[in-house]
């Protein structure tokens, strides 16, 4: 017999070699019908692998991300085996779930192959899904498994299995079609109910440029056709709110080839509401007793060999500036923790002076490679919302649920209302990706973990996503759509007060190295603008909006009277403009709805003449007629946060 512990904590006790599947069968009949894999001891198994020693269990649903990605996975298997029927020959690079849904790399040879295949694909997938076909693991030597593939004619297959340990090679088997794989596995191919191929495109085989391009294949699967219907439509709704798209159209910001790839350039209205958030941001850190602090653009490449940056992300970077002095070598800044680091060391720091907080809306580049910049998400030059506190050891705690705290102010003020918080540990089984001793990374880790327990947030935990100098907690903001944002960090620091020396004089009249927590609520200005801009359509808040209202003359006998209008909203300091244009009044509202301008003041004779305003709220329609007091009163109201 052998021990299983379920995740609420209790033992049951089963026959060696039980499965996964008849352990929900001991449930109940209802759970193991809904059963795609389990997670058996951490790793995730074939919901049919038996069970041979004492291990902790969890059954896993459609519900848990680990049985989406092992649906999506047997998925791509699956689109293999309709490939491999509907076009014989056809060679398989590799097919990996993805954050939603799969794609697989195939060699079609000779054969035309385009979207207009997927009809028929989908067809035949849906035609073997039917069939139930069980999904079978089997252990093969890897002589044989070369020589399965060298029968195939699958080059690619054989390239895999070169970097392959032989004992720890596995075959799948679902019908007609076997695959190299380490699975896991859905039991069988009839929970998949509905299949759409999403797109193709081309993928160098390895991602190497001197090797055969592959055709890759999206697409995404669900265990109900309601589920791709709502899928489906959520991505339509994506396209319209897509930043680049919306970021175009409200005139916030664009991009230049002859500035370059991936360095935005914000326009005037992307300017007024990207100072608004710093102002918002500056105001609470005030309060908060947040310093502001300066840092240039560059730095001598010695501080970032000091800082361990040089060594973990130099090859990364953008190319050192030389100088014409002799062996001096600048870089842009890639972070700006070193800088702070440098501030804390101007002058003798006393126990009493701590907590000290800098912060600095700094700019800072990276050098991404151009097939992964992608509008303001993914850019090469951008502003962090940083800050970096230094405090005692007995202050790491109380800081970091401050932080917290600042950062759950920000969401709520945004309209972000749901997230969850990833604890960003160390990879235990591969320390060398860090730096620090162990016993520093256990009180910072454990700090964190303490922290998020006392604010009550809702965690995970994610192994090996730490900094290299550091754990961190992740915030994962779930906007208007349901997808999930990686927004704000918080992260404590034991490495770079080492590396910089820094040292306060505690109350033994003894030099302490301080800790550091660095903390960026937004992440970036670039991103967390893009993020907005989806999650509110391009509506935004009005106190954020780049104009909150604008003036609506039916005709040029009421421009002056416009005017008065205009004057006094901005001496309440209530943004707005008029529009001027020769166009009938009914073309005016409509191009303000499109530039999704909060409100229109329309102004005629009875308006004119009753000292009124014609009040329309964008996406709603008329309001009613208010004074100019009703109106600034109405949008004060609207504008407090």
């Amino acid at each position: 017999m052998i021990n299983i512990t379920l995740p609420d904590g209790s033992i049951r006790p089963y026959e060696q070699g039980t499965t996964a599947h008849q352990i929900a069968l001991s449930i109940s009949e209802g759970l193991a019908r809904n059963v795609l894999a389990a997670e058996v001891n951490g790793e995730v198994w074939d919901s049919s692998r038996p069970i041979e020693a004492d291990s902790t269990v969890k059954l896993l649903t459609w519900n848990d991300n680990a049985a989406k990605a092992t649906f999506w996975h047997s998925s791509a298997h699956l689109m293999a085996e309709a490939l491999e029927a509907l076009y014989p020959g056809t060679k398989f690079g590799i097919g990996p779930a993805i954050e939603t849904g799969f794609y697989y790399d195939v060699d079609f040879g000779e054969r035309d192959f385009s979207s207009d295949d997927f009809k028929a694909i989908e067809s035949k997938m849906l035609e073997l899904a039917k069939q139930k076909e069980v999904f079978e693991r089997t252990a093969v030597s890897k002589a044989d498994a070369i020589a399965y593939f060298n029968e195939k004619g699958d080059e690619y297959k054989l390239d895999l299995l070169q970097g392959l340990e032989d004992g720890k090679i596995t075959f799948y088997k679902q019908g007609q079609f076997t695959d190299l794989c380490r699975g896991p596995h859905i039991p069988h191919t009839g929970f998949i109910k509905a299949v759409k191929l999403m797109n193709v495109a081309g993928a160098y085989w390895r991602g190497d440029e001197t090797k055969k391009q592959l055709t890759r294949i999206y697409g995404v699967t669900y265990p109900k056709q309601s589920e791709l219907t709502e899928y489906l439509l959520m991505i339509e709704e994506a396209k319209k709110r897509d930043h680049r798209k919306l970021g175009k159209e409200l005139e916030l910001f664009a991009f230049s080839e002859k500035v370059g790839a991936g360095l935005p350039l914000w326009l005037p209205k992307g300017t007024a509401l990207r100072e608004r958030l710093v102002q918002f941001l500056t105001k609470a850190q005030g309060k908060a007793g947040y310093e502001q602090v300066i840092t240039p653009h560059i730095g001598h490449k010695n501080l970032y060999i000091t800082s361990g940056h040089w060594e973990k992300y130099g090859k990364d970077s953008f190319q050192a500036i030389k100088t014409p002095q002799e062996g001096e070598e600048f870089m842009l800044k890639p972070m700006n923790c070193p800088h702070h680091c440098e501030i804390y060391k101007v002058k003798p720091r006393s126990y009493k002076d701590l907590p000290l907080r800098f912060a600095e809306f700094g700019t800072v580049y990276r050098y991404e490679q151009s097939g992964e910049l992608h509008g303001l998400t993914r850019v090469r030059g951008f502003t962090q919302d940083d800050a970096h506190l230094f405090c005692r050891p007995d202050q790491v705690k109380e800081e970091f649920k401050k932080v917290i705290d600042l950062v759950l102010y920000v969401f709520k003020a945004l309209g972000f209302t749901e997230y969850t918080a990833q604890i960003s540990l160390r990879d235990p089984e591969n320390k060398s990706k860090y730096i620090g001793s162990d016993e520093n990374w256990r009180l910072s880790e454990n700090a964190i973990i303490e922290a998020a327990a006392e604010k009550e947030l809702s965690t995970v935990v994610e192994y090996g996503e730490a900094a290299f100098y550091g754990p961190k907690l992740d915030f994962m903001v779930k906007d208007a759509l349901g997808r999930k944002w990686q927004l704000g960090t918080i992260q404590v620091d034991y490495n770079l007060p080492e590396r910089f020396e820094l040292e306060y004089t505690g109350s033994d009249n003894l030099k302490h190295r301080p800790v550091m927590i660095h903390r960026a609520p937004f992440g970036s200005l670039e991103r967390f603008v893009a993020v907005l801009i989806e999650h509110c359509a391009g509506n935004f808040p009005l106190w954020l909006s780049p104009e909150q209202y604008i003036i609506l003359p039916i005709s040029e006998k009421y421009e002056e009277y416009a005017k008065k209008v205009l004057d006094e909203l901005n001496n309440a300091d209530i943004r707005g403009l008029i529009d001027f244009r020769d166009e009938k009044i009914g073309r005016k509202i409509r191009d303000a709805e499109v530039k999704k301008i909060p409100y229109m003041l329309i102004i005629g004779e009875k308006e004119m003449a009753e000292g009124k305003l014609a009040v329309r709220k964008h996406g709603e329609g008329d309001i009613g007629e208010m004074t100019l007091q009703e109106f600034s009163e109405l949008l004060n109201k609207e504008i407090t946060i």
